[in-house]
């Protein structure tokens, strides 16, 4: 991730910006009383703070900190291009479909204000215009946790080379129930990590209740090959997901994920290698809620594990569908896939044959984006919902490890994978299990 953000800044790109003179709206050439161009402390820093430092500050993903005028200013032309072109900040969303609430999409007004900075040599202007310095909790970017879950050992991760899923399982050590408002993934090493995967693995769950507790393996290394199997295939609630670009989970006042006292967290860790052999211990933030809340957060995903792409294919489509068991709130769509993904949307088709697009992603791997809905959408029961993936296998794809390669499904990047996870909210008492039976009663209550 890091070696992308440096690509997308060190682009060479010329830039025209129209109206290189600066005069009043509406007065012609020559005419009316110019006025100074954007500063730094005046203009351009309340944007950064905005919009930019949660990655360009010390010690987070970006590759340089964009927090003082000497650390932004030989930046200014990277930076008025990546904006003008919408490569910065990252967003991927077809804005023909949907509204979400985390869109980091400067505004007009705001990239001509970083464009005419550049175009006018940049000034720094007078410090005493500045903002107060934003203030950042170190290490997170969410408030500081009440529990910080950490791998007890680093997972070796060679310099080159394919690297089977690591797991670490990490006991919580909570004494009673607990409701997690807030979560984070911060990896060591994150230029190492593919993606990660946490899940909650409550005290009476049988899953991988044989392999080790407290320290990194693979599925090659559990002798029972029924846990061989489990350890890629498991029904546990999802905590979160983490991939290149994903922020940390905020749910809204009310609602938050539940995990029961004494559960562990199984941590599945994707490395990937890049020339250097690092070791990582990732560790999990979570922000408790204050009170129970009325809606418990649920993880759930349309898969299509069949998908077989065709040497050469330019334009490939896989679609999955499913239907809502149960009524559901729809609150953020997260769609992942590996290099040769292209697009990817989510779509209701209703009863009478047309289709309603939620979102249409233009995907990037390096920035996978977890989407969260201005307006969560209500689903009534019976609802079908369709997840379609587009691949390019072709040459034109820069990324494309083998174009003559027909590839299936796998773990690997140089594999593929469709998978469209979803967040929804439920009643607080009713579970994963509980929300897929259809009928009659459930925990007591009526559906």
């Amino acid at each position: 991730m890091k070696k992308k953000l440096g690509t997308v800044f060190a682009t060479g790109v010329s830039l025209l910006v129209v109206g290189a003179a600066w005069q009043t709206p509406g007065s012609a050439p020559g005419q009316g009383k110019k006025i100074s161009p954007p500063t730094f402390y005046k203009d351009v820093v309340p944007i950064l703070q905005n919009e930019c430092q949660s990655c360009h500050r010390s010690g987070e993903a970006a590759p340089m900190p964009l927090v003082t005028y000497e650390q932004t200013r030989p930046w200014a032309g990277k930076m008025a291009a990546a904006v003008e072109m919408k490569m910065m900040p990252p967003w991927f969303a077809d804005p023909r479909y949907g509204h979400f609430a985390n869109d980091p999409s400067l505004s007009g007004e705001q990239i001509s204000t970083i464009e005419a900075w550049e175009k006018a040599g940049a000034p720094a202007g007078d410090a005493r215009d500045a903002p107060a310095p934003r203030k950042w909790n170190e290490g997170w970017n969410i408030p500081q946790p009440d529990l910080v879950v950490k791998m007890p050992k680093p997972a070796g991760i060679p310099a080159r080379g394919e690297v089977e899923y690591t797991y670490d399982i990490v006991a919580t050590h909570l004494a009673e129930d607990k409701w997690v408002q807030m979560a984070e993934v911060r990896p060591s090493s994150a230029a190492h990590v593919h993606h990660a995967v946490v899940y909650i693995r409550p005290p009476d769950s049988p899953w991988l209740r044989h392999a080790p507790v407290g320290e990194p393996f693979t599925a090659s290394m559990l002798s029972d090959p029924e846990e061989r199997r489990q350890a890629h295939e498991t029904t546990s609630d999802l905590l979160l997901v983490y991939a290149p670009g994903s922020a940390p989970d905020r749910w809204a006042d009310g609602t938050a994920k539940f995990v029961p006292a004494g559960s562990d967290l199984v941590f599945q860790m994707h490395y990937t290698t890049n020339g250097e052999a690092a070791s990582d211990e990732t560790s999990v933030g979570l922000v408790f809620a204050k009170s129970a809340p009325k809606r418990r957060v649920i993880t759930l995903q349309l898969n299509n594990h069949a998908l077989l792409i065709p040497p050469g294919a330019e334009d490939f489509r896989v679609e999955v569908q499913g239907t809502v068991p149960n009524d559901a709130t729809l609150l953020s769509l997260f769609p992942h896939m590996h290099l040769r993904g292209k697009r990817f949307e989510y779509d209701i088709v209703h009863d009478d044959g047309s289709v309603e697009t939620l979102l249409r992603v233009n995907y990037h791997f390096h920035w996978q984006l977890s989407y969260k809905l201005a307006e969560p959408r209500e689903l009534k029961a019976g609802t079908r919902l369709r997840a379609v993936a587009w691949y390019d296998n072709s040459r034109n794809n820069p990324h494309n490890p083998d174009p003559e390669k027909m590839v299936r499904w796998g773990d690997q990047t140089s594999d593929e994978m469709m998978v469209g996870f979803f967040d929804v909210a439920v009643p607080a008492w009713m579970d994963k299990w509980q929300y897929f039976i259809r009928h009659g009663q459930v925990g007591g209550k009526k559906q």
